[in-house]
């Protein structure tokens, strides 16, 4: 079954409402109502004084209605009677000033006192629901560490100690690790140490580093508290936490391991262009966080949001598009936040699947076309998506040292990622991410994109990728740090000098105003003949080749002549190095090189439309403000009609059963040509 449904709230009305919620739900399509995320106040108004009641009311109803209930454990944000007894579980700014409350999750999740009080009110949750016949999944908080992403008060210093005398074992190998000679850091005992707080110029990096991984392992120690509490219950019910793509704090890929399936909550921008972009690599992304089964959209809007500086209203068919991409892309189930509009607080203005225009509203019948389709496709529950023959390397390590102060030039390590990802996405060509040390066999390609801290592990790992077949692209700021956020001995690369046939002599950042350009025309061996042109941002390294073929150079300027992209065949594969930072069009010049010598397919898509396999189904969807016709002969999967053009209307989606000669990827050979890339217009 796909899941159908979104946050229901319904602590925030009246009871008689709650008959025609329940009503509204089965003519929408709902399966499944995500219920109590904020609800603590309601479950518990006095310490230790708990009502259920009303609770019992709304679960035996959803049930009775055949809806299932995906349970919250109502932690995501303490009741006033808690922090005012308790102000110590308040959360602390690096700056010292603790928060207050009148907003959410004001809470530091790690405290002690909170722990007790919410392990309690999740010990009482379960026992009362955990074999109730509507629970399909236990849902633990709510986006753990997006409003508080770092806790700085004492009792983090305290746990901060703690994972260190973990990690290091001993005083002698932290100070070695962290350079505390340096400005006289070194420290006399583990008490000396504190959290990484706010510092009069440049903190100690390999501090920092350590901060960011000591934090998102204490928002994923929150979780497992309670996760542990809800399995002894009853182990049968699967247990999530709704991700947030890439989210800086939290480091998914440990995430990922915690939780029974993976669930996101996105919100693409609808006055952005590149929306459907920005979103297709977050689906990407938590298909390759799940390991390739399926995931779960928690949350989208079905409008407008109500946090941006302009709350956009989506254009009609784009909610039911962008849902589309989900599913294509892996999603078992397509939720929103919330059901019914909000009448009062801060979330008024944030659409619903039931808006305050009630049932004659346009929100309201594409959310009632969208349920009954999803009705028609349960079949595709469970089923993979086609496997992607390119992976880019996603790493929270290399995010969080990238970015810190004290760096030669600002860098934006997400944007850096987007940016290549983009121009994949132009391309037509499926996406996966991956971590520097995963087995990275199954890929024609791989991207390392500003890869900036590597293990010795990871380098043997991306040169065996190499040297056993692959094609490895990796940019400027790749493998310059260690795990401790130090210079990488022997310099930048490492020991991936070899795997590339360079050596980088020094990073050379330049400003705006000095920004050279590269253009080369690449004829190699394997006859695939291209131009990488275009203009180079602010990030350049001067490159030394040692073997590797400098096939673009920096156009007039200081680095005129250098070499700005290096290729060079290493075993049986190929190590491109691009030591520019180059705008979308450069990306995609240098990939369509790539991927035709790798034989990566594309699916031939026109701009703004994606066509992704799932299963035994094709997906056509068009993100344009323009209406476009496809050769894609087949069935249509919603109507049964046979079909040899599809002609889809702005916002418009196909779900074809392909015609077998037809298949995405049937013809390799024509995928993997020279014009990989010329639209399917018919």
């Amino acid at each position: 079954m796909l899941w159908y449904g979104g946050d229901y709230n319904p602590e925030q009305w009246p009871r008689e409402v709650w008959a025609e919620d329940i009503a509204l739900m089965q003519r929408a399509g709902v399966t499944v109502a995500t219920v109590g995320v904020f609800a603590w106040a309601k479950l518990e108004p006095a310490d230790g004084a708990f009502d259920f009641a009303w609770l019992d009311d709304v679960i035996d109803g959803l049930h009775e209605a055949g809806i299932g209930v995906d349970l919250a454990t109502a932690t995501a944000s303490p009741p006033p009677w808690l922090t005012a007894a308790h102000p110590d579980v308040l959360a602390v700014e690096a700056s010292g000033r603790r928060w207050s409350i009148g907003s959410r999750a004001h809470h530091n999740p790690g405290s002690p006192t909170f722990r007790y009080y919410a392990d309690r009110l999740v010990g009482k949750l379960a026992e009362r629901y955990a074999h109730h016949p509507a629970l399909v999944a236990w849902h633990v908080g709510n986006e753990f560490g997006n409003e508080v992403p770092r806790d700085y008060g004492a009792e983090s210093a305290a746990a901060f100690r703690t994972w260190l005398r973990a990690r290091y074992g001993t005083l002698e190998r932290l100070n070695d690790a962290w350079g505390t000679a340096f400005w006289s850091q070194q420290y006399g005992s583990f008490e000396e140490v504190q959290p990484a707080r706010d510092t009069p110029t440049f903190p100690n990096p390999a501090q920092a580093l350590d901060y960011e991984r000591f934090g998102s392992d204490a928002l994923i120690a929150a979780y497992r508290a309670e996760a542990a509490i809800l399995r002894a219950a009853n182990p049968a019910i699967p247990i999530t936490t709704n991700f947030m793509g890439p989210f800086k704090p939290a480091d998914y890929w440990k995430w990922a391991q915690e939780v029974d399936f993976v669930s996101d909550d996105c919100y693409p921008d609808p006055l952005d262009p590149e929306g459907h972009i920005y979103g297709a690599m977050r689906r990407d992304l938590l298909r390759s966080l799940a390991g390739g089964k399926p995931w779960l959209l928690m949350e989208q809007s079905t409008s407008a949001v109500n946090w941006r500086p302009i709350n956009g209203a989506k254009r009609p068919g784009q909610m039911r598009a962008l849902s589309y991409q989900a599913i294509a892309r892996g999603a078992d189930g397509i939720m929103f936040f919330q059901w019914r509009q909000a009448a009062r607080g801060a979330e008024k203005f944030h659409s619903a699947m039931l808006p305050s225009a009630g049932t004659g509203s346009r929100i309201w019948r594409e959310v009632t076309q969208l349920g009954h389709e999803l009705g028609a496709l349960e079949g595709i529950a469970g089923t993979p998506v086609e496997p992607a023959q390119v992976a880019i390397l996603f790493d929270w390590e290399s995010w969080w040292a990238v970015e810190q102060k004290a760096m030669p030039a600002r860098t934006d390590y997400l944007a850096a990622v987007t940016e290549w990802y983009s121009a994949l996405h132009e391309l037509g060509v499926l996406v996966d991410f991956a971590r520097p040390t995963d087995d990275l066999s199954g890929y024609r390609a791989v991207l390392a994109v500003s890869t900036t801290v590597l293990s010795d592990d990871a380098m043997h790992n991306l040169d065996r990728y190499v040297r056993e077949g692959g094609h490895l692209v990796a940019t400027y700021l790749t493998g310059v740090l260690d795990p401790a956020a130090g210079l990488m001995s022997g310099g930048p690369l490492g020991s991936l000098t070899e795997t590339f046939g360079i050596e980088i002599d020094e990073v050379s950042p330049r400003p705006p105003v000095d920004q050279p350009e590269i253009r080369a025309r690449l004829g190699l061996s394997v006859e695939v003949v291209g131009e990488v042109a275009g203009p180079v941002g602010v990030w350049a390294e001067i490159v030394r080749t040692t073997g590797a073929s400098a096939v673009a150079r920096y156009g007039p300027g200081d680095l005129e002549g250098s070499p700005a992209i290096t290729r060079h065949p290493h075993g049986r594969g190929i190590g491109w190095y691009v030591s520019a930072e180059l705008e979308r069009p450069g990306c995609a010049d240098l990939l369509r090189i790539v991927a035709a010598e790798a034989g990566v397919s594309s699916t031939n898509a026109p701009p703004g439309v994606e066509i992704v396999r799932r299963g035994d189904l094709v997906f056509a969807i068009n993100h344009r403000i323009t209406p476009v016709r496809l050769s894609l002969p087949g069935r249509d999967a919603l109507t049964g009609a046979a079909t040899n053009v599809v002609e889809l209307a702005p916002f418009d989606v196909a779900v074809l059963h392909p015609s077998s000669s037809d298949e995405p990827g049937a013809d390799d050979d024509r995928a993997r040509s020279a014009d990989l890339l010329q639209a399917s217009t018919a």
